[in-house]
């Protein structure tokens, strides 16, 4: 490293040279070696460990594809029994649609966000790293049930009561409860992590009506992972319970519904077909410009529908449900709307045609893949419009139809356009050219092999071929179809081996690819190639969506340090933070280093993980409270900490350090964290008045066994602390911290005392929480508000301690409002909680 130098470095005007600043830019971003290469937070490394980690999730769920196919491709067969059929089968959709899609596409939208948008990393890289390891722990758990023979059984939806103790009485159901959610928590730190980078991290300049088209779709993604994913956390928390301890959610004769898991399994189930759907979708809509050699027709169009799409898809999950009995109104309107969403899919269509038509298209490799999406994507699509018609749904559910039709739209939805996003960015990845000759062959023996396979799967559905079943007698005949389509299984296997065959090859043995071999117009291109762990020397003023196309020196003047922070010398990991409309700069925002703590903590959730398939409790409860100190050792290196910003000056004429305001990312992020506890909160009250007003046999006590007054005194506690921590936090904003250790401390202090009476009540309630949902779910509801009244209290004490390090204070106010945050959601929360569980059923009776 080289003296520090905080003079301001004019642009154009490199005072280190373009050598040194590399040098400098390597010894501070650069991945470190051997074993500390576990602590690496940089996000290009962790893109590629979330695919290469998904993709090998892929081969295993391609394995258990072919078993069934090979199952099925001959009556009467007993080449697997039917257990084992039946944890190949969920397996196979467990591992595609959790350990391979979701991860494959956040894993390549958390290598090339930043890189597209200007940054040199994502906004929250520990947080990038928890969620890798939370991602691969939990698919290892869910994957070794397989090895055991003790894999879930009960479908890759695990509808109750087939999911529960009665019917399922081993740990397959367990392994699968514990590690999808293990594998979800990964899944929503990348949401909150993508929506944060997209919104303040973007370049100077960057405008929202000027970011990529794919930074809007992985922003609308991001944001249906924050929203869509915390209802199936608390199905899955709920059933877990059901299972080990024995609390009726799901079971009638306790007051509970089985149906209600299905409401939350596809409350997050629908959307999430359109959160695999649109990543892919973006990687159509990048392409298609570059080899067509113009803009995108209707760029706004294309924003709305991605848009649009995003809000319909929460209003779909009846969809699956219509053969369960539901009113024939709410059938009407989730068909309608089910209908509705394929308007803005037509016009994403319609769009990319109109750019093909409008342009000069290069039929090169990723375009091929192009093609096939659109030939496969469109007839699903259209597969789809007649399920939403409830008769024809009533016809064909439960049948191959339904099996074929979702492989139509999430594989050619999302295979295609990820094979081709892969050729795409391949000579970014590698600085080599894939084989043009290797790629078609895998191209058409993909393509061919996997109309083969479901497209004749649609007739067999016709033919009244049931789902799920592990044999089938002769004559009925389905016999010359499923041979046929089994055959065709095999042949898309060998297409994809191809691809893959490829893929590896080419590190090796491809040919080296020039600049921007694509002449694309995006700024990722403007790497080297392979990219350097920071990206950017120096970070452009971009005021236009093809920065590329309209100067295409760029690349060159950004290597050689002409534009903005192209200095290295404090010793900080540091980017723009922007205004999320205009692009405007308004902070320097620094970023942690490498660290051991986002390792230690999963590896302890594991632990959690693990010891609650053992029913170990006792080990479950101490790793829970290890990794809670984990995740809080984790925190304490934050903000004004030295190792958080070795050095806090800045040059004149540069903004302040983001950790020396009031809106840094990590208010945002904490406001992401929030909207995803509210729709877990949100899912839980659903419950709650879903069983209240259907279940048969809901059971409400003529009095309340909540002591009313013991929760006023308790959201009176917490009333006045959130009171004084608004008063501290607007004396922040004044510059003013007299007090400020005291009254954290106090509030602390208001935290502990709404703990303790809140726990108080719970336990004097004398719940029969084994007997009654009614219980149960007062029991879950009283637990949430003690798990962030405990958090909140916490924290507090950590920021009165950190005040008193001088880590916290008028130079560096930004904490306080983040905690404050936390606080206000508690308030809102605890007291929604009193007013349903404790007023409502005194107002309203039994």
């Amino acid at each position: 490293m080289t003296t520090i130098n905080r003079e301001a470095t004019p642009e154009g005007d490199n005072i280190a040279g373009p050598n040194q600043l590399h040098s400098d830019l390597h010894d501070i971003w650069g991945n470190p070696r051997g074993l500390k290469a576990l602590t690496i937070v940089n996000h290009t490394t962790l893109g590629l460990r979330f695919m290469v980690t998904g993709m090998a999730f892929f081969l295993l769920g391609g394995l258990l594809a072919m078993l069934v196919r090979t199952q099925l491709a001959l009556p009467d067969q007993d080449f697997m029994s039917p257990d084992i059929y039946s944890q190949v089968t969920t397996m196979h959709g467990t591992v595609m649609m959790f350990l391979f899609a979701i991860p494959m596409l956040e894993g390549l939208a958390i290598y090339m966000i930043p890189k597209m948008i200007g940054a040199r990393d994502l906004v929250c890289p520990r947080l990038t790293s928890l969620g890798y390891w939370c991602y691969l722990f939990g698919g290892i758990i869910l994957s070794f049930s397989l090895i055991l023979e003790m894999a879930p059984n009960s479908g890759w939806f695990m509808y109750t009561p087939l999911s529960g103790s009665e019917y399922s009485p081993g740990l397959g159901s367990d392994f699968w409860l514990l590690g999808i959610t293990f594998v979800e928590i990964s899944a929503l730190s990348a949401g909150v992590e993508l929506v944060v980078s997209i919104l303040r991290t973007r370049t100077q300049g960057m405008a929202l009506h000027k970011m990529p088209l794919f930074a809007w779709y992985i922003l609308a993604m991001a944001l249906m992972i924050v929203v869509g994913f915390p209802p199936l956390i608390l199905g899955s928390i709920l059933l877990e319970l059901e299972r080990a301890v024995g609390m009726p959610f799901f079971e009638v004769t306790g007051g509970g519904d089985p149906i209600l898991w299905q409401h939350l399994f596809w409350l997050f189930g629908h959307p999430e077909v359109y959160i695999i759907f649109l990543p892919a979708a973006g990687i159509v809509s990048t392409l298609i410009p570059v080899f067509a050699g113009r803009p995108i027709v209707g760029y706004g169009w294309v924003v709305f529908a991605i848009t649009v799409t995003g809000f319909i898809s929460f209003g779909l999950w009846v969809h699956h449900m219509f053969t369960v009995g539901i009113p024939q109104l709410a059938q009407a309107f989730f068909s309608a709307a089910s209908m509705l969403v394929a308007v803005p899919t037509a016009i994403q269509v319609f769009v990319w045609l109109a750019t093909l038509w409008l342009g000069k298209p290069k039929m090169k490799l990723p375009m091929l893949w192009i093609m096939g999406f659109l030939i496969i994507f469109v007839c699903g699509g259209l597969t789809g419009v007649m399920l939403a018609l409830v008769p024809f749904n009533w016809q064909v559910h439960d049948t191959h139809f339904v099996v074929a039709h979702m492989h139509y739209v999430l594989v050619g939805g999302m295979f295609f356009p990820l094979i081709a996003g892969l050729y795409y960015w391949l000579p970014l990845f590698s600085g080599r050219m894939p084989s043009e000759t290797l790629g078609k062959w895998g191209f058409w023996l993909t393509f061919l092999g996997f109309n083969g396979t479901f497209l004749i799967m649609h007739w067999t559905g016709l033919l009244g071929m049931p789902r799920r079943v592990y044999s089938y007698e002769t004559g009925m005949g389905w016999d010359i179809f499923n041979l046929l389509s089994s055959m065709s299984s095999f042949i898309m296997s060998a297409g994809i081996a191809m691809v893959l065959l490829d893929f590896a090859l080419h590190f090796r043995f491809g040919k080296p690819a020039k600049h921007n071999p694509w002449n694309a117009d995006t700024l990722e291109w403007a790497n080297s190639m392979p990219p350097s762990a920071y990206n950017f020397v120096s970070l452009p003023k971009v005021d236009t969506r093809h920065p590329l196309w309209d100067d295409p020196d760029l690349p060159r003047t950004m290597a050689e340090g002409q534009h903005s922070l192209a200095v290295a010398t404090h010793g900080r990991r540091e980017m723009w933070g922007t205004d999320p409309l205009t692009g405007k700069v308004r902070e320097i925002i620094h970023l942690p280093g490498n660290s051991w703590w986002p390792l230690f903590a999963a590896m302890a959730l594991a632990v959690v993980c693990l010891s609650l398939l053992t029913r170990l409790y006792p080990l479950a409860g101490i790793a829970v409270v290890v990794a809670g100190l984990f995740l809080l050792r984790w925190s304490w290196e934050n903000g004004a900490h030295p190792k958080a910003a070795p050095d806090a000056e800045v040059a004149p004429g540069d903004p302040p350090l983001h950790s020396r305001t009031m809106d840094g990312p990590g208010l945002w992020a904490m406001s992401i964290t929030l909207l995803a506890n509210g729709s877990f909160f949100l899912s839980y009250l659903f419950g709650w008045f879903y069983l209240w007003t259907v279940s048969p046999e809901w059971r409400m006590p003529e009095t309340s066994p909540l002591s009313l007054v013991g929760l006023i005194l308790a959201g009176v506690a917490l009333t006045a602390g959130v009171g004084i921590l608004e008063k501290l936090v607007r004396g922040l904003r004044q510059g003013k911290d007299a007090g400020l250790a005291v009254g954290m401390y106090c509030i602390s202090a208001l935290g502990f005392v709404q703990v303790a009476i809140t726990l108080w009540v719970l336990l004097s309630a004398d719940l029969a929480v084994t007997e009654t949902s009614h219980d149960a779910i007062i029991m879950v509801g009283l637990a949430y508000a003690l798990l962030h009244g405990g958090l909140g209290a916490v924290l507090t004490l950590l920021q009165g301690l950190r005040v008193g390090y001088g880590y916290v204070g008028a130079h560096a106010p930004f904490e306080p409002a983040v905690v404050a945050q936390w606080w206000r959601y508690n308030l809102v929360t605890f007291w929604i909680l009193v007013g349903t569980l404790a007023v409502l059923p005194r107002v309203i009776g039994s």
